[in-house]
């Protein structure tokens, strides 16, 4: 059935397909639009069988689904940017404990400075914590993903997570193809948990664990993600044969057919990279694209297949790992180690900055140049950076940088709009 519909109340509706049976979450911008639709669903009755819980904190809501899925109930829940950080204690357990947990990560910056705008900071903060990290270039792939997140997880016994881009996908509205009930129920069957508690049977979960056990535990979340490289493309592959779209995957090659540059990237940003990919080889250039669906587990080979025969590899990012560079950068040298080729990492996009076609087009033929440096940064305005490294050697009582800086460009403080 096509929709119109915000990014929002679609993953929402989908998400509801799934039928889950606890529904805990705490508001935080961009992701509250998805919890509010399904506490109106839950509270109409649309969404039967279904707990919805308030909670005081992003922390609760994540404990509350720990204890949740640990009792043996489809639990779903949603966050974003410092939400996210308040439950990190809780993120770790989830995955120490094996609970098939789905969570919508609506990416957003982290402060300070506060920032509600679209980067992926937040999710690339948790990207050690055991969970598998999916991420939707469309709202149509964020609905989609969903349904296949809680069969993925399932099958592993492993929580998920479902990173959409904040405001470009949670806010937009766009037409999408919403699945009829009884398919998603033939694709998603009914949860059947690996561990539930029972009074019946007591037994405690998250006890003290040494040195003697506690490496094996970390490996086997290890092994749960090597799985999940074989088990994500059979389930995208049966989500196609069933509802007739591709949607998914471990990766997505764009145009990389003979091509001689490669831009890789997470998220929405690959729509407007393919936009510019498409102009360019109308004109003769060899340059492709790959969107990276699974960040974790990381596709080495699947990487490594696409992206071998290229001269050269430009890795967009849309998170800085400070005094470092990118962390889609290390998966992607990774799984190129021994293959001689260029690599440049970009950074870009951080805090909601607009990535338009024009800069992306000028950052390629750049590229094709080869007047890359290893690490860049698209758009930055280094002159306003000159002017606050002045300023602070010239002055011990320089101030705050983001305020200094907002002074600089004759802003007092930022608007929202």
């Amino acid at each position: 059935m096509l929709l119109q519909l915000e990014g929002s109340r679609a993953m929402a509706q989908a998400i509801s397909l799934c039928r889950p049976e606890v529904i805990c979450a705490y508001p935080i911008t961009p992701q509250t639009h998805i919890v509010e639709a399904l506490g109106e669903m839950v509270k109409s009755g649309e969404l039967g069988h279904c707990e919805y819980i308030n909670v005081e904190s992003e922390f609760a809501a994540l404990s509350v689904a720990i204890g949740a899925s640990a009792a043996g109930a489809r639990s779903y829940t949603a966050t974003a940017s410092q939400g996210l950080l308040y439950m990190a204690e809780a993120v770790y357990n989830a995955a120490g404990l094996g609970l098939p947990i789905v969570m919508t990560i609506g990416n957003r910056a982290i402060g300070a400075p506060i920032n509600i705008w679209n980067d992926h900071s937040d999710s690339m903060s948790m990207r050690d914590a055991g969970w598998i990290q999916l991420y939707a270039e469309t709202n149509q792939e964020a609905l989609d993903l969903h349904i296949q997140a809680f069969r993925l997880g399932e099958a592993l016994s492993c929580p998920v997570m479902v990173c959409v881009d904040g405001f470009i996908l949670t806010h937009a509205y766009e037409r999408v193809e919403m699945p009829q009930q009884g398919d998603v129920d033939a694709f998603l069957p009914p949860f059947e948990p690996v561990q539930a508690l029972d009074c019946d049977d007591p037994v405690s979960i998250g006890a003290m664990v040494g040195p003697e056990a506690f490496m094996e535990v970390r490996y086997l979340q290890h092994h749960k993600q090597s799985r999940a490289l074989d088990l994500i493309p059979e389930i995208a592959q049966e989500f196609a044969e069933r509802f007739g779209r591709n949607s998914g995957g471990l990766v997505k090659p764009y145009r990389i057919e003979h091509a001689e540059t490669i831009i890789v990237a997470l998220g929405s940003v690959n729509g407007t990279i393919k936009d510019v990919v498409d102009d360019m080889r109308e004109e003769g250039h060899a340059i492709g694209s790959l969107s990276i669906t699974s960040f974790r587990p990381f596709p080495l080979k699947a990487v490594r297949s696409a992206l071998e025969n290229a001269r050269r590899v430009v890795v967009l990012e849309k998170s800085l790992s400070v005094g470092l560079g990118g962390p889609l950068s290390d998966g992607v040298r990774k799984s190129l180690s021994g293959i001689a080729l260029k690599g440049h990492t970009v950074i870009a996009g951080l805090g909601g900055r607009a990535i338009t076609k024009k800069s992306l087009r000028d950052l390629f033929l750049r590229a094709e140049r080869d007047e890359l440096e290893l690490l860049n940064f698209l758009d930055l305005d280094m002159e306003l950076i000159d002017r606050q490294i002045e300023r602070e050697k010239e002055i011990r009582r320089s101030g705050p940088i983001a305020e200094n800086l907002l002074k600089s460009i004759g802003t007092v403080c930022s608007k929202i709009a």
